[in-house]
């Protein structure tokens, strides 16, 4: 499954709480060959402060329906996140 721009995903929390949210992008970093996602709450308001979320994925060779989401643990990998955040949000707002 490819992940479009204005999917929405479900994510659950620690304790197992379901939560919707839209998939701002994905991008794949060849170097490691890690793909990660970005995505925001789908219940935010226009007017809030967006809070982005990341995390790397994978998506599961036998069910294009399932994704295996990892918290990005490493600050290299944090610092590659928000460059690329930085640069698609500049890219946006041109």
């Amino acid at each position: 499954m490819a992940l479009e721009k204005e999917e929405k995903i479900v994510i659950p929390d620690e304790n197992g709480e379901e939560h919707l949210f839209e998939v701002l992008f994905t991008f794949d970093v060849d170097k490691t060959e890690q793909s990660y996602i970005a995505v925001v709450p789908a219940e935010q308001k226009d007017n809030e402060e967006v809070e982005v979320f990341a995390f790397r994925y994978e998506e599961k060779e036998d069910d294009d329906e399932n994704l295996s989401l990892y918290q990005i643990e490493s600050d290299e990998e944090w610092e590659m996140v928000e460059e690329m955040l930085n640069t698609l949000t500049d890219e946006d707002l041109t």
